[in-house]
């Protein structure tokens, strides 16, 4: 009898362990839980506040594009201008390879048609190794407007200096040269990933991109009521 007796305390105890251990584990992962609820929390929080950001930066880029800013020294940005080909935003390739966020607006017009600056400023770049093919960047304050598939290639001086050589037309564009607006920085070419001759023209405020678009109707409604329209289409 008192070795079934011990029998019984020894197997009271051994299930008591057990029961002690599984509380502590679901303690574990109760905290585990929260742990993890607190992490997914603060990412959601960060990952929030990073759109939102630039959802804003965006936002606040195409308001100062669409009235907030003096529009009457600005040039358009190219000569025998046709039509628009190719919009700001989402669009199908036209390479065939899906869908893809299009950075700028196409402008059809002749080969060989000269390009403008939009805006005074100081070319920051000329470069022809990339899909933008021959192409000048400049800058202007907050904003950068971006001129690709020019014609002609980027040669150096004696001194390492980069610039942009169209000997047919005549142009020689230096990086760090100071641009008026209405100057003649290229022509229209086929240079880079294109289907077909155009300028395509891209337009960033602030580091973010903006539609074109916009800025040309705010530019053209405040020149047309000023009638300081300068190079229009």
């Amino acid at each position: 009898m008192k070795q079934v007796i011990q029998a019984l305390i020894q197997r009271c105890k051994l299930q008591g362990y057990k029961l002690q251990g599984y509380l502590q584990g679901c303690k574990l992962a109760s905290l585990s839980r929260r742990i993890v609820l607190m992490g997914l929390g603060l990412f959601a929080t960060l990952s929030l506040s990073w759109v939102g950001h630039h959802a804003v930066n965006a936002f606040e880029a195409n308001q100062y594009a669409t009235g907030s800013s003096t529009w009457q020294g600005a040039s358009f940005p190219v000569e025998n201008f046709q039509g628009y080909t190719s919009p700001f935003g989402y669009r199908a390739s036209p390479t065939g390879d899906g869908t893809q966020f299009h950075r700028g607006l196409d402008m059809a017009a002749p080969e060989g048609s000269y390009v403008r600056s939009w805006w005074t400023g100081k070319v920051v770049e000329v470069s022809d190794d990339s899909a933008c093919g021959t192409s000048v960047v400049i800058e202007s304050g907050e904003w950068e407007h971006i001129y690709c598939h020019m014609q002609g290639y980027v040669e150096r001086d004696g001194q390492g200096r980069p610039y942009l050589s169209d000997r047919g037309g005549g142009l020689q564009i230096y990086e760090g040269q100071d641009i008026s607006a209405g100057t003649r920085i290229g022509r229209v070419g086929m240079t880079g990933r294109t289907t077909g001759p155009h300028l395509h023209w891209g337009l960033k405020y602030a580091k973010q991109w903006v539609d074109p678009a916009l800025v040309l109707r705010a530019m053209y409604a405040e020149q047309s009521r000023t009638q300081t329209i300068s190079s229009q289409p």
